[in-house]
Parts: structure tokens; sequence; C-alpha cells
């Protein structure tokens, strides 16, 4: 597995590196947001550590750059803790969200949980892939593709974790706090508001009017669930 760590605190940067390759991970390094899109363009990565205030392009900036081309996984490091910081490192891509200080136990565990979910089985190629369709939607879980009316959306991991989680279960009504235990797979520490994210950007992605949805549905003062 082949890990990239931007931060411009160096010293943060070595201990992380040394810490995962004791892993067992291949870890590349830079330090600032504008090298960072380039590594990701070339470098094929298993998932990305990206520092949110950086020189030269910042993290928020980054991710949406490669967002633009690639669905790696992305866990966003700040020394900020304000939910606003948080929100819109989901906003533009990110997968995770660590603030500073934080335990190199509890980031490796996070890693781990993200390059898990993000590991693919792949199918036989004589087999056709089974898909979860309601109309115009359709998921390939073995691939990990959504399409819309036919045509690919490209989702983030987690963005294709939650829809696939909510496609599985349709009329299941569940709240925020039970959707971040079920999809985020770990005691999140983070605002319920990151579902609210991610369910808005899902509608932007596969509903064919997100301001009317037909399928990601909200039940009022519950949480959300998929209408068949």
């Amino acid at each position: 597995m082949k890990i990239l760590v931007v931060d411009d605190e160096k010293l943060l940067v070595k201990g992380i590196k040394f810490n995962l390759e004791n892993e067992g991970y291949t870890v590349d390094t830079c330090y600032d947001g504008e090298t960072a899109v380039e590594l990701a363009r070339k470098g094929d990565y298993d998932l990305i550590i990206l520092d949110l205030m950086m020189p030269k392009k910042d993290g928020l900036e980054a991710c949406q750059e490669i967002r633009g081309f690639s669905t790696v996984p992305i866990i966003m490091l700040t020394a900020r803790s304000q939910d606003a910081d948080m929100l819109m490192g989901f906003e533009s891509g990110a997968d995770d969200y660590v603030t500073k200080p934080f335990n190199i136990l509890a980031l490796k565990a996070r890693v781990r949980a993200l390059l898990r979910r993000a590991s693919i089985t792949a199918a036989p190629e004589h087999s056709a892939p089974e898909l979860l369709k309601a109309g115009h939607i359709s998921l390939d879980e073995q691939g990990r593709r959504a399409m819309k009316d036919g045509r690919e959306v490209e989702l983030t991991m987690k963005e294709f974790d939650l829809m696939l989680f909510l496609m599985k279960n349709p009329g299941k009504v569940y709240s925020r706090e039970s959707l971040l235990d079920l999809v985020w797979g770990y005691d999140y520490q983070g605002d319920t508001r990151t579902v609210d994210v991610h369910v808005r950007r899902l509608r932007e992605k596969l509903e064919l009017n997100p301001a009317k949805p037909r399928y990601i549905l909200t039940k009022w003062g519950v949480g959300y669930y998929f209408a068949q």
C-alpha cells in the first residue's frame, strides 16, 4: 500500500512517515499543496494524508483538484477544530478529518479503516457485475462504480459507502448518529453535519433534481433513508 503524506511541518511528516513505514506501508512525502497535486496525478496512491494549512496551495484547494481526477481516500489534518473547517474539508472531498495534536495510534487506525474499506476484490472477468438499481441510479458494489442514467459518476469512498448502505436498506430511516457509526465504521468524534454534507453531495451527483430528490430522502426530525 502506498501513502502520500503532505504537511509543511517537516518534523511531523517525518514522524508520520516513520510510523506508517513501520506498519509496512510505502510512504512518499511533500510539504505544500501544489506538489501534492502533482504527485497525486502520477503517484498511484492508495491514500493521502493532507494538511489543511500549507504554502503555495492549501489543503482544501489541493483536495478539490485531486478530486477532479481521483477518488483516492483522503484524510485531512488541521490544527484548528472549528466545525466550519471540518465541513469545508468534507465539501472539498475529504473522507476523514483529524485535528492536531493527534495520537499516532488513532491516525494509524483511521488509515487502516479507510484502506480496508477502499480495498476491492476484483470480479472474475467472465462474470457480469451485479448492480443495485433504482430508477436512473445504479451501483456496482464489487467494482465500486456509480451510474446515473447509465453514465458513470465519480463518488468519493465515503460517498459510495453511504449510498451503498442506504440502497441496501431501502425504506429504513437512519439517524445521523447511526449513519456515522454504521458507515464510518469507528467511534467518530466529529459533527453529525458530516452526514448532511455527504447526503447533499450525493443528491447533487445522483438525483435528477437535487432540490426535489426522488430517492435520497429526509425523514424530518429523524434522519435519512433511500426510497425504492
